[in-house]
This record gives C-alpha cells, structure tokens and sequence, in this order.
C-alpha cells in the first residue's frame, strides 16, 4: 500500500519528532492521525497547518478504551480504517544528563512510568489497529526507540531500559503478525537536534556528538522522519523484525 493510501496514526504526533514525522506523512499525501494528550494547541495547529488529511485525536495511549475510541473517531473521520502506527509517544522525560537520575537516586516507579508509556502505550496501539490490519492483510507498526542501549554513553537509566523493552515486544509482535500481512520494526535515534526533549542539552554535547559521528552532524528529526517513511512505504515490505539506528553512523548495531 502506498504512502498516499494510508492512514497513519503518530502518537505524540504534536511535538517535536511526532511533529516532524506528522508533517512529513502529510507531505507524502497519506491521512495523518496526530494523537496527543496534553498539547492540545499544538496539534490543532498543526493539524490546520497540514490540511483536510490531517486530524488531531486527544488520547492517553496508555488507557486502553481511550485509544479505542481514538480509533473509532479516526474511522469516522477518514471513512476507513488506522492502516499503519507510529509509536512515537514519549512520557515526561528531558534529556539532560546534569538533571537526570542516578542509580542511587532513582526509584522502582521511574521505570514503571516509562515502561508504561513505551510498552503499554504500544500494545494498546497494536491490540487496538490489529483487526482492522488484518483484514486489509496490510499493516505497518514503526516504533520509535534508541541508540542508548548500545551506547549508554549518558546512562537513563528508566528511558533506556523502557527502549531496550520495546525492541523485544518489537520483535515477538513481528513474528506473530507477520503471516497477516503486518510488519513491526523499530527505528532508533541517537540525540535528536533538536526536540523538546533535548532542548535542554547543552551546545557542547551536540557538537561532541557531531565530531564523533561519520556524517560529523547530529541527526535532525526530520532526517529521522524520512527514515520512517521508508518503513511505512512499499519498499521496506519484506523487513520486519528488525532494528535500525538512525544517527549519522554513530553507533554500529
């Protein structure tokens, strides 16, 4: 299925990456369903900007009948079924290494919400998109992780752990719903330049990242949005299962 046939829910679809990604979606022609949850401005105004293909749905991705209903409101404004899923949605963090948490500061519950938003949000957007998927004998699940956890070079701890989580539930739900048409990869950044998330980071990492890179830039999210679109498109449909680091060649999986 073509980019220009598909309907693409982005969680997080509002801000930074997703907003990037959302806006890339859109220009390629698919039907955008930019999910937030607390920044509602923000993706209305998108959503106006990016025009008639573009919806913004309020949802707690990690409440299962929330996301149903998503879903359904998605459906009657399109006329059809979500066809493909960006999980995107990133729960309260920033990263800035000064400011985070250190292994003897950091409690059972920051990984909790973590793993709640990276593993419940993502299997309540697959339970949820399944059916419909399957009846296409058509689906593409992209999630969004990291390069942290082959390089823990500033270690976050909950984050990066939640990330680690995502790529196995990424590749257990590849093997089950592969036989009914449905791929389910993961896309992971490095240090974005620059999100809300990293608007925090000083000047001096991004640079230091940047030395250290082949490409000798940090990857920008729109760079990482097209590498989305690659796994949403036709030509990614025999890959499936698998991880790929999208940071200028930093870190070899």
């Amino acid at each position: 299925m073509k980019l220009s046939e598909q309907t693409v829910l982005v969680t997080g679809g509002a801000r930074g990456l997703g907003r990037s990604i959302s806006r890339a979606l859109a220009r390629e022609g698919a039907k955008v369903v930019i999910n937030y949850y607390k920044s509602g401005e923000a993706a209305k105004a998108l959503a106006i900007e990016l025009g008639q293909s573009v919806v913004a749905i309020q949802a707690d991705i990690t409440d299962p009948a929330g996301v149903g209903l998503m879903f359904e409101r998605a459906k009657q404004h399109f006329g059809g079924p979500i066809t493909s899923v960006v999980n995107n949605a990133l729960v309260e963090f920033q990263f800035n290494g000064d400011a985070r948490k250190k292994l003897d500061q950091i409690a059972w519950a920051d990984f909790e919400q973590q793993l709640r938003g990276s593993i419940a949000g993502a299997l309540n957007t697959i339970q949820t998109a399944a059916p419909a998927m399957r009846a296409l004998r058509f689906g593409r699940i992209v999630n969004v992780g990291t390069n942290l956890f082959q390089n823990p070079v500033v270690p976050y701890h909950d984050y990066t752990a939640a990330k680690a989580a995502l790529l196995s539930l990424t590749r257990t739900a590849a093997h089950e719903l592969g036989p009914d048409g449905i791929t389910v990869n993961m896309l992971s950044g490095g240090l974005l330049r620059t999100t809300d998330a990293s608007a925090s980071t000083p000047d001096f990492v991004f640079d230091l990242i940047a030395e250290q890179t082949p490409l000798r830039s940090v990857t920008t999210p729109e760079e990482f949005a097209d590498a989305v679109l690659f796994f949403l498109s036709p030509w990614s449909r025999a890959i499936t299962g698998q991880n790929l680091i999208v940071d200028g060649g930093l870190v070899k999986d």
